[in-house]
């Protein structure tokens, strides 16, 4: 199975997916271009530069592959990637002082995925590792690590009854995430004032608590129902976010807190991980 995965090169997060039958990562062109140029606008360098390598006759953009990544509003799209051999050519046609350090991250990414291949347990130290680089508390990272977990098991419960990610899962969730929380994934975050950012790490403790109990229902009730139709599975996403729904109101009720948060990573988790 093919996997999703923000890298952080400088605490910069480059979008990759490792593809399993090719054991290989590809990695988002536009985000290497973003850290090694530092362009305020990293695709239009990046289309100014492919034009040039066509030009020149270069083979590197004719063998670049498309592979679907997540964007800032929430959903994948086709995005130009390249492997890692791809990306060290690359790099020699833009000028910039992180070339030789980006090579040897590189070279690290690529020996860390043999190593938790091995061992997946490293591959847990490793995102508790990367969130710890970006300034999160122990305690969040715990939740966020543990809320990853339960986003797998639904996503692995809806690919097993035969739904597709890019065609139900988005809507799936925005079921639940509506329910519990009453905002869709789009409002949640423009609650937040977040735009690229990803939902789930700006969100405070409770949050991810709540989030991860609507999820962990969801997939709990689906084992049992066994929805067949996309309309039970809709139902079956309502009742999960229910679940926690109940469990919110009873919360805030009991301490006389809004359980949702318009803090976000920059202007308060990170300061304020205990929350």
């Amino acid at each position: 199975m093919d996997s999703n995965k923000i890298q952080l090169f400088e605490s910069k997060r480059i979008r990759s997916v490792w593809v399993e039958s090719e054991e290989e990562w590809y990695f988002s062109i536009v985000d290497v271009v973003a850290v090694l140029t530092e362009s305020p606008s990293p695709r239009s360098y990046w289309k100014v530069l492919k034009h040039r390598l066509v030009a020149e006759g270069s083979q590197l953009v004719t063998n670049c592959n498309q592979l679907k990544m997540p964007s800032s509003d929430g959903k994948s799209y086709l995005t130009d990637v390249a492997t890692t051999e791809q990306l060290l050519r690359l790099i020699q046609s833009i000028p910039s002082p992180k070339a030789e350090p980006f090579k040897l991250w590189l070279a690290k990414i690529g020996r860390e995925r043999l190593e938790q291949a091995q061992d997946p347990e490293k591959s847990i130290k490793q995102a508790m590792l990367d969130y710890k680089k970006l300034g999160y508390s122990d305690n969040w990272i715990n939740q966020r690590i543990k809320s990853i977990e339960i986003r797998k098991e639904l996503t692995d419960e809806w690919q097993n009854k035969g739904l597709k990610e890019e065609i139900h899962f988005a809507a799936l969730t925005d079921i639940i995430t509506k329910t519990w929380s009453g905002k869709t994934t789009k409002e949640y975050k423009s609650f937040k004032n977040l735009k690229k950012e990803n939902l789930r790490d700006n969100m405070t403790n409770t949050e991810l608590v709540l989030n991860m109990l609507a999820e962990l229902s969801t997939k709990n009730i689906s084992e049992s129902s066994d929805p067949k139709t996309l309309g039970e599975h809709k139902s079956v996403a309502k009742q999960g976010g229910e679940v926690a729904l109940n469990a919110r109101k009873e919360l805030e009720q009991k301490t006389g807190k809004k359980a949702i948060s318009n803090l976000n990573a920059k202007t308060g988790i990170l300061l304020k991980g205990k929350r």
